[in-house]
């Protein structure tokens, strides 16, 4: 039995080979399914809704130009994040301007305990402030390994650099994540 990321997968491919060979629809089907995810991609990794969406409507020119040349409808989420990737980098190295990311915490950490739905909400919105704390790059490998289900080598293809880069920047976040997460004050935010 097919779990759901399975499923998922198996409709993409379907939807990479029908759109390959020309079917409009299929195409279409596909770009509903992935133009979020690639639109959080890009607002990830530049932290601006505007050049997220300019880098992803031309990620998209790309990839319709490309995909009769994808020869494995498996590796279309990689090949995809790769490309958006690489236009937001053009964005980056463009000098246009970013937007701040830092947000502070919702509710004092220290205040009296909470209602336990209250503090399950308080748990996610301090995990997701300090994942938007991270550095861009280590930011994007933590949401396309943990939240994309992507592995590391398609993380890796997805960023467009080895496998290794990725291990390394997913061990940093995860050090400054439980820093962060704990309570530790020397908690840094670096460019490594």
């Amino acid at each position: 039995m097919m779990d759901r990321r399975g499923k998922e997968r198996a409709l993409d491919g379907y939807l990479v080979a029908s759109a390959r060979i020309g079917d409009r629809q299929a195409f279409e089907l596909l770009a509903e399914r992935w133009d979020p995810k690639l639109r959080a991609h890009a607002w990830r990794l530049l932290g601006d809704h505007e050049q997220a969406g300019e880098a992803v409507q031309d990620g998209w020119a790309e990839i319709i130009r490309g995909i009769d040349r994808l020869r494995d409808d498996a590796a279309f989420p990689a090949w995809a994040y790769r490309i958006v990737s690489r236009r937001c980098a053009k964005l980056i190295a463009s000098g246009q301007r970013r937007r701040e990311l830092a947000e502070t915490l919702a509710a004092d950490p220290t205040a009296a305990e909470p209602a336990a739905a209250e503090a399950d909400l308080l748990d996610v919105d301090r995990v997701r402030a300090a994942v938007r704390a991270l550095p861009p790059e280590q930011r994007a490998a933590v949401a396309l390994f943990y939240f994309e289900d992507l592995s590391v080598a398609e993380t890796a293809v997805a960023l467009d650099v080895p496998a290794g880069t990725v291990k390394t920047r997913l061990m940093h976040a995860r050090r400054k994540l439980r820093a962060r997460l704990e309570g530790d004050s020397q908690w840094k935010i670096s460019t490594e």
